[in-house]
């Protein structure tokens, strides 16, 4: 970003969409040990930490740079709330209800999204769930965690849940009695060594796994399907990246990747957003960058706007091509109602140059063209996360809050089939995907199925919302 009031800001796309506080499309890279100039001080050492000290310092990050100054109450008494988090969210609610903020303004601890975003940093099972019709699925199963080492993975259905063998209860009466949050605490805090035991259901029958919760660390493309290269049959080989989300672990890993696809001179490729919530744009610029061997550096891969007392923060983007990036022909990009933020940053970037060459595909992805810049308040470990600035693509294309089905010019509706491997050509999205790359015709995606639409939620697979969300969980959903 241009040097500035932001020049020692983190930025961030990121979704959050699964807490009741969210996060956004831009973080900033840096932790910010003084208010910018403009932003009111933290009130002396002695009463920083105080909950009105900390509320007044939310009230002046959001009063300096939240996207939709319009939107913000002009009284609101923060001796109403107990929490700073309440009172962001009665700052916000205009703007939430109008669909623009839906919870991507929040405040968080410094400590652990620092952790997260620079390592991957989690502490928990190590498993992303989803629901559907009353039924709880495993959809994920992450390297290093405890459900993976015990044996689960994708698909494994989890029937019931219990501190121990003996008060287990079913997930069908947890969510009749409680909806999603239920599970949630049913599952426990994000705390290490909590325990919980689990009835399972999978290929092997049925059993009791206790689970323990451990620090692990999340690699953003997994060492067993992030990275494929598939004969798609004919001759033609389809480069496949499976990103779960935008850290700065990714980077390495994506250069490598890219390297291995140019040299084998491949030139079609899937990338499978299907659960990305976002993260750092920095990370979601070099994928542009690593996908844009074939954009000249005069190509605009996004155009960032604040608001207009902060206009003079605004920036264009434009590709640059890197030693390892590829020249895409056709790229096909998997995406669910989870996909959102970055993800979708970097789907809308290649709408414009691709035309009908990039494709969405599965179903429609969340909708989130904004973003959001971090202010600390560095002795009470609070970092506030508030929606700044909104992103377009080289066309101007950034108002896609009901998803991006409506922007990309092909899509391809496909079914999330947990019941193969992630990165198995024989998964449903995943083959739509490659049928679409081979130039095979495909359904396209009902636009009147929005991502937040009424309809489609009795019909998608919902990941339940963390009752207290980490850093990872924001960006990583489903995250358990």
């Amino acid at each position: 970003m241009k040097k500035g009031a932001l020049n020692s800001i983190i930025v961030i796309l990121a979704a959050g969409l699964w807490a009741c506080g969210g996060s956004g499309s831009g973080s900033v890279e840096n932790t910010v040990t003084a208010p910018p100039k403009g932003v009111m001080p933290p009130p002396p050492p002695t009463s920083t930490c105080s909950l009105n000290s900390r509320q007044n310092f939310a009230f002046s990050v959001l009063s300096e740079w939240y996207l939709f100054p319009e939107t913000l109450p002009t009284l609101v008494n923060p001796a109403s709330y107990t929490s700073v988090s309440d009172y962001i969210d009665a700052l916000t609610a205009t703007a939430r209800s109008q669909g623009r903020d839906r919870y991507f303004t929040y405040i968080t601890s410094i400590q652990e999204e620092n952790a997260y975003f620079s390592s991957g940093t989690a502490a928990g099972f190590g498993m992303r769930l989803s629901y559907q019709g009353g039924r709880l699925f495993v959809i994920e199963a992450l390297e290093g965690g405890a459900a993976l080492a015990s044996g689960i993975d994708r698909g494994t259905e989890i029937g019931g849940i219990g501190n121990v063998s003996s008060n287990i209860r079913s997930v069908a009466d947890i969510l009749a009695a409680q909806g999603s949050v239920g599970i949630s605490s049913a599952l426990g805090p994000n705390t290490v060594g909590t325990s919980r035991v689990l009835r399972i259901t999978d290929t092997s029958g049925t059993r009791n796994v206790t689970l323990v919760k451990a620090q692990y660390e999340i690699s953003p493309l997994s060492t067993r399907y992030g990275i494929k290269i598939i004969d798609n049959g004919g001759g033609q080989l389809v480069g496949y990246i499976n990103m779960r989300t935008f850290i700065s672990t990714a980077n390495n890993q994506l250069r490598t990747a890219f390297a291995d696809f140019r040299a084998q001179g491949i030139t079609n490729f899937v990338i499978d957003f299907r659960y990305n919530g976002g993260g750092l744009v920095s990370t979601a610029e070099l994928m542009g960058d690593l996908l844009g061997g074939n954009r000249a550096s005069s190509d605009i891969f996004s155009v960032t706007r604040f608001r207009a007392s902060k206009s003079s923060e605004n920036e264009t983007r434009r590709f640059a091509p890197q030693s390892q990036s590829v020249s895409p022909i056709k790229i096909a990009f998997i995406s669910t109602n989870a996909t959102a933020s970055a993800s979708e940053l970097v789907m809308a970037s290649f709408a414009p140059f691709l035309g009908a060459n990039a494709a969405l595909i599965g179903s429609n992805s969340y909708g989130k063209p904004v973003g959001q810049i971090a202010l600390d308040l560095t002795a009470c470990d609070d970092r506030i996360r508030v929606v700044a600035f909104a992103k377009e693509n080289a066309a101007g294309q950034g108002d896609y809050f009901s998803g991006l089905a409506g922007t990309m010019r092909s899509t391809c509706a496909a079914a999330d089939d947990i019941t193969r491997p992630l990165g198995d050509p024989q998964e449903a999205s995943l083959r739509t995907a490659l049928d679409f790359v081979a130039g095979r015709s495909c359904t396209p995606i009902a636009l009147a199925q929005s991502a937040q639409s009424t309809a489609s939620r009795t019909e998608r697979r919902v990941l339940p919302a963390p009752t207290n969300a980490s850093p990872a969980q924001r960006d990583v959903p489903g995250l358990f």
